[in-house]
């Protein structure tokens, strides 16, 4: 017997379309002035438009008729289809639409939680227009189990509780995440002259990239890092790359390598705030490095020199010298000029082993707070998906 089996036993399971069974709601009139002021006074009123909440204003901003104080499913029905579920006053603008319930055998929530996992459904179905959307025909006519209500109470009481987990984990770790900045920051700080700054053009060297593009990414080969990696792969350190090169192009347009212990730096970006993050390079084999990188080659730390690279610190020297345009970037000539403190070797690595643990709790998804959170994630998928497929083969009302 099946895990919804034991919840269904003898039960009997309703289906009904969407529009029978939930109230649907119309949105309001709103101008963008409106939207656009937060409230100040008395309870904020949450406003939907386009699919996404973008504005608190005062109740006196919209007609009293078309504030919603029922407990409801907001329908986001263009872009990326998705549903909400929201139980504080609210409104939304007329392109848009929402559900609320009067059938006490009707658990609200847990008809949003079944709606959840028909969002990929509902996302082929606007695939049909230009823009992705769908209609009111298109919830009206979905429909939707209605199993006993105590059995609709049980599925939500379950899902509640991971969703309560995952939310105090996510902001457990936003805290750890601050906490983690916050100890980086300090640990750079050196008051008090007992460390000296000294250039990283004195201290080290830098070598440039040479370019090659997306387009020559292999699925193996010689070890390369394309810069765009830098902002949505590489942490602080790495010892193995996500892409690869061809040899016989590595050789023939001699492109330039990053060796055990080199910093590979970023140079260039969309903003100014993307330019400068290092990775420390520990692989047992060299790396290619793109173009819009460079490699930094010092006695220190490579760790301590990556970490440094992501502190305010570093930041708010490299600024001055970053050019702006279409991309931004920063040449050697800049990052030669920045201050970085310099203490003995052993505190280099007293500060390294410190954030190494910071930087494991609060990014490793192999282990820490993100690990569990997509344990979590993956679980709670799992039991939501088992206790919302109901057989077919029930009754139609």
């Amino acid at each position: 017997m099946s895990y919804l089996d034991k919840f269904l036993k003898d039960s009997v399971v309703k289906w009904k379309p969407l529009g029978e069974a939930l109230v649907r709601t119309k949105g309001t009139s709103i101008t963008a002035g409106q939207m656009k002021v937060l409230h100040k006074d008395g309870a904020p009123l949450k406003i939907f438009a386009g699919g996404k909440t973008i504005a608190f204003v005062d109740y006196n901003d919209i007609p009293l008729k078309d504030i919603n104080r029922e407990p409801s499913i907001i329908v986001k029905s263009r872009g990326v289809i998705e549903f909400e579920y929201y139980d504080k006053p609210f409104s939304h603008k007329n392109e848009m639409w929402s559900y609320h319930s009067k059938d006490e055998n009707l658990n609200l929530k847990f008809v949003y939680y079944f709606l959840k996992i028909q969002e990929p459904y509902f996302q082929n179905i606007a695939g049909r227009m230009q823009m992705p959307q769908i209609s009111i025909p298109d919830t009206e006519k979905f429909k939707i189990p209605i199993p006993p209500l105590s059995l609709q109470n049980k599925i939500v009481s379950i899902l509640d509780n991971f969703t309560e987990l995952t939310a105090e984990l996510t902001a457990e770790l936003t805290a750890r995440k601050k906490q983690y900045i916050f100890y980086r920051e300090q640990f750079f700080e050196f008051t008090g002259g007992e460390v000296k700054r000294e250039p990283l053009g004195v201290i080290g060297e830098f070598q440039r990239g040479k370019r090659f593009v997306k387009d020559d990414i292999v699925s193996e080969g010689v070890p390369c890092i394309h810069y765009g990696e830098m902002y949505t792969y590489y942490g602080t350190w790495a010892k193995e790359s996500k892409s690869f090169l061809n040899e016989e192009l590595v050789e023939r347009k001699n492109l330039r390598i990053a060796e055990n212990g080199d910093v590979v730096i970023v140079a260039a970006g969309e903003t100014i705030e993307d330019i400068g993050m290092g990775t420390a390079w520990l692989g047992n084999e060299g790396v290619v490095i793109h173009d819009a990188c460079f490699s930094f080659r010092s006695p220190l730390n490579p760790k301590y020199v990556a970490y440094f690279t992501r502190t305010k610190q570093f930041h708010d020297q490299i600024k001055k010298h970053i050019s702006s345009g279409k991309i931004s970037a920063i040449n050697a000539r800049g990052l030669e000029k920045v201050l970085i403190p310099v203490p003995s070797p052993e505190e280099q690595q007293h500060i390294v082993n410190i954030l190494d643990k910071f930087d494991i709790l609060t990014t490793s998804i192999s282990e820490g707070l993100p690990k569990e959170i997509e344990l979590r994630k993956k679980q709670y998928e799992y039991y939501r998906d088992l206790l919302l497929t109901f057989p077919q083969n029930t009754i139609e009302s």
